[in-house]
């Protein structure tokens, strides 16, 4: 079964279980020479960085959850490119598949996405220090703004 990084609403563990019903998550890992960032349409991506390393959840994928898991990332409408990093889990290197954002931002995030990533952090038990990294993409909002924030983790592709 494939390894598969996931960054981002993908560590929700009830979410990628409605996503992927197959899976099963291995616990946190790191990615290597690499941070945090936004697409253009507002989504987190990773780029390279030597000094840097991004936490997320390892997850073990069945082959059939990978169609929906594509589907949700926007692969085939571009969105999205599928690329094996090493990664860091356990204490060990390990290969594994890691959704990397097409079109670098910058990007203005919704808050409610970013939150919910933040959420999904808190409840995996990555460090402090990995939900700090998060919360720079908070994006400043006005109180009209906040009222109207979407309570769910959306797909970039549902995004309206």
């Amino acid at each position: 079964m494939p390894l598969y990084f996931a960054y981002g609403s993908n560590m929700d563990r009830s979410a990628m279980a409605m996503r992927c019903p197959r899976a099963s998550a291995l616990g946190p890992a790191r990615l290597m020479r690499h941070r945090l960032d936004l697409t253009r349409e507002g989504w987190l991506t990773v780029i390279r960085d030597p000094q840097k390393a991004v936490h997320g959840i390892l997850w073990d994928l069945s082959l059939s959850d990978m169609p929906a898991l594509d589907r949700y990332e926007g692969v085939a409408a571009g969105l999205y490119i599928k690329a094996i990093q090493p990664i860091i889990a356990a204490g060990r290197a390990r290969r594994a598949l890691v959704y990397i954002g097409a079109h670098s931002g910058p990007g203005i995030a919704p808050t409610e996405y970013i939150e919910g990533v933040i959420a999904a952090a808190r409840q995996s038990g990555l460090p402090v220090a990995a939900i700090e990294a998060l919360r720079r993409f908070l994006p400043q909002v006005d109180a009209g703004a906040a009222g109207r924030a979407r309570t769910r983790l959306a797909s970039p592709l549902e995004r309206n």
